[in-house]
């Protein structure tokens, strides 16, 4: 560790899972349990006036409990795992400052990596290079660009999607261009690539059978659409957040404005968004798979993760008492 490192000597609560498993419900009762304030990891609900289609944590909610990293930002405006990692380490010292304990929670996997390992400096290509790949991802298609990525690196194909086109092309075009894989550039970036440091980072990860997950997926669905997530979209649009803007391509709110357009009809947009769903908490899972340290709890098994962080936090404040 360099003079200039910021190190984090507080134990850090990180927990996450796949979208509507339950991670809300589960953070507030550790937060109460173990004194801790909550940082959001969600890189949706950063934004204001997007409340039912990110399942925002209610005013209730954040009365009871303080959370940071919401409503931070208006639609229109650019927020990155550089902003979060940034933001979320001046959180964790604010918390820690206070006596309490950081607990992240949220399923953005980009923004862990990011905080765990660091951020990667843009590697680049040359533009017809991408061109390329482009012009023979139209003529031969994705599968077959797949299968190639699969071969020539199959660790970035493993956390990529056969559909996500933009990683897809990404990653064989930075075969491409350097001759290595992109997996291999972020494992030599991640040496040196942070300038903090945590004494303890614990890890919870929730699970549950997928038929279960995809039965929450539905029901959360349909809570969003009667709750009032179209009348929600209509709104932004009326406030002139058009339907291009990244935050609203996000899963949900692309749904709505198609609906609002006429793209599709109420069931259309509801059969949608729950497909979608579910491929984005396949990915999510794809994500958080990849930490060793990460402990699996099953989200029915509430009181397993209380009495496991229990001790890993009597054991850490042994530790800083010893130091």
């Amino acid at each position: 560790m360099t003079a200039s490192e910021r190190r984090i000597t507080t134990p850090v609560i990180v927990l996450v899972g796949p979208t509507a498993i339950g991670k809300t419900a589960l953070s507030l009762r550790l937060a109460e349990q173990f004194g801790c304030e909550i940082i959001s990891m969600d890189s949706m609900q950063v934004y204001r006036r997007m409340d039912i289609g990110t399942a925002k944590v209610t005013p209730e909610e954040q009365a009871q409990v303080a959370h940071h990293l919401i409503d931070i930002r208006d639609p229109d405006e650019q927020y990155d795992a550089a902003s979060f990692v940034r933001d979320c380490l001046d959180s964790i010292e604010a918390i820690a400052g206070r006596g309490r304990i950081p607990l992240i929670t949220g399923g953005t996997g980009l923004y862990l990596s990011s905080l765990i390992h660091g951020l990667f400096t843009e590697i680049q290509v040359d533009e017809s290079v991408r061109e390329q790949v482009k012009q023979r991802l139209h003529q031969q298609g994705r599968a077959a660009l797949y299968a190639e990525l699969m071969e020539v690196d199959p660790a970035s194909a493993q956390r990529i999607h056969p559909n996500d086109t933009q990683r897809l092309i990404r990653g064989l075009e930075i075969y491409q261009a350097s001759g290595i894989p992109w997996s291999e550039h972020l494992r030599r970036q991640r040496q040196g690539a942070k300038d903090y440091s945590f004494d303890q980072l614990l890890l919870v990860g929730l699970t549950t059978e997928r038929e279960k997950l995809y039965q929450r997926i539905g029901l959360r669905t349909e809570i969003m659409m009667e709750s009032g997530l179209i009348e929600e979209v209509r709104g932004l649009l009326a406030m002139g957040y058009h339907g291009g803007l990244s935050s609203m391509q996000a899963i949900g709110y692309r749904h709505a404005v198609g609906y609002i357009q006429g793209l599709y009809n109420r069931e259309q947009a509801v059969e949608t968004l729950i497909r979608d769903t579910r491929r984005y908490a396949k990915r999510q899972m794809t994500w958080f798979k990849q930490y060793e340290q990460m402990r699996w709890y099953r989200v029915d098994s509430p009181d397993e993760v209380v009495r496991e962080l229990s001790s890993a936090l009597e054991t850490a404040a042994g530790k800083q008492d010893n130091d």
